[in-house]
């Protein structure tokens, strides 16, 4: 199985696929795989959100790391597992979903928005300590945490990032980005989700490029 690491190693953001409904999840997963994401989330509170979750990993190539995000139960951890889901994405910080993922063999960022909270998650084994609101862990505030949180964690913001946004959190410390409304919303078109898509991913290049 691919860890959220090795999906992120090429293009480290996440899209976030909110509302998006079974009869158009594959497009739309495809037109994202084409542009470059290997790893994308379909929160819990869309659509049969499961259903979505099962077509992506049946029709997506094996490096990509796909999975749920607004997970609340560990009910919902092993929902996500059998439908082939192998990432958990929480609003919050809960060392007993964190758990149930990761005895399922799944990757879990769980949301964390104080220092206290990334300590904890990363306790209770978090993959990778989400950022959100990222608003709340602004650039100036990642650095910081950056100076006493372990080199090796991912550190991803969520909630709001633009592409023009990206440069100063990645100088500040953040591994990578999740992709809410700023790429997708609910009833957008391919031609829609295509061009936000690229708009980050040039974004991205130019960041690596120095």
């Amino acid at each position: 199985m691919i860890s959220l690491k090795q999906s992120l190693s090429s293009l480290p953001l996440i899209a976030i696929l909110r509302g998006i409904q079974n009869h158009e999840v594959l497009a739309y997963g495809r037109a994202l795989y084409a542009q470059g994401f290997r790893c994308i989330e379909v929160p819990l509170n869309s659509p049969n959100a499961i259903e979505s979750i099962r077509l992506l990993v049946e029709a997506l190539p094996a490096d990509c790391c796909l999975g749920a995000g607004t997970v609340m139960t560990t009910n919902q951890v092993e929902q996500v597992h059998s439908a082939g889901g192998r990432l958990i994405v929480m609003p919050h910080s809960d060392s007993k979903i964190i758990d149930a993922a990761k005895r399922l063999g799944m990757c879990c960022a769980p949301g964390v928005a104080t220092l206290t909270e990334a300590f904890a998650a990363i306790e209770a084994g978090a993959d990778a300590i989400k950022c959100f609101p990222s608003e709340s862990v602004p650039p100036s505030v990642l650095k910081a945490w950056r100076s006493v949180l372990p080199a090796d964690v991912l550190c991803v913001p969520v909630g709001g990032v633009t592409a023009d946004a990206m440069d100063a959190y990645v100088k500040a410390g953040a591994s990578g980005f999740g992709l809410g409304s700023n790429l997708y919303r609910a009833g957008d078109t391919i031609d829609a989700i295509n061009l936000n898509a690229a708009a980050y991913v040039e974004a991205w290049a130019q960041i690596s490029a120095g």
